[in-house]
């Protein structure tokens, strides 16, 4: 991948909304992201964008999509549980991903991480040419099927400064040192008001 290149925030939203836009029928965008990175707030900036022109969009929190806490703490707060027991990546992968390009229609939310409950969110009908955008962390390298990814990356420096529980801190890390997948749109984030970006060419995909 190229070198970083400077970018404002304004022009970094343009750079994914042209790439979004450009994605035929129904399109599932990953913003990959740690929680202090915020991916869902800068999901919901380029969703407004793309309703803008006109098109359908939406988003989707993986927070929407945890585990009960039974499961996710079955062995205690810990980097692998984190990893591995905290969020439904398999829910995620077959009630939007799936849902919407196989039936047309998605789930917002699964379970609800306040109450431990289920989240009892109705399922939509997707309009034609719906884009969903799916915010938060460790998107990738799950073997989920997204036809563009953007990764919105903290420094390890950043990250223990904003993350305040270790074991995450020691999770996102082990996750980014193992993971195979390269974002098509990688973003330095450490400073949202001056981000640095990288992006791949779109055939190399």
């Amino acid at each position: 991948m190229p070198s970083f290149s400077p970018v404002t925030v304004d022009a970094l939203v343009e750079v994914v909304l042209d790439r979004a836009l450009a994605l035929p029928g129904y399109a599932v965008v990953a913003v990959d992201g740690a929680d202090p990175a915020d991916p869902l707030s800068f999901a919901e900036i380029v969703a407004d964008r793309i309703r803008t022109r006109g098109r359908a969009c939406a988003t989707v929190s993986l927070h929407d999509y945890v585990r009960p806490a039974s499961l996710r703490l079955e062995f205690g707060r810990d980097e692998m549980s984190y990893r591995t027991a905290w969020f439904d990546y398999a829910g995620l992968n077959r009630e939007v991903l799936q849902a919407l390009r196989e039936r047309g229609r998605w789930l917002p939310a699964l379970w609800d991480e306040s109450t431990d409950r289920s989240a009892r969110a109705t399922t939509i009908s997707a309009n034609p040419e719906t884009i969903l955008l799916v915010a938060g962390p460790m998107l990738l390298d799950r073997g989920l099927s997204f036809d563009l990814t953007v990764e919105l990356r903290l420094s390890e420096g950043a990250l223990r400064r904003a993350e305040a529980e270790p074991f995450i801190v020691a999770a996102l890390l082990r996750h980014r040192r193992d993971a195979h997948e390269e974002p098509d749109i990688l973003v330095a984030w450490d400073h949202r008001d001056r981000p640095a970006l990288q992006v791949r060419d779109q055939n190399s995909r």
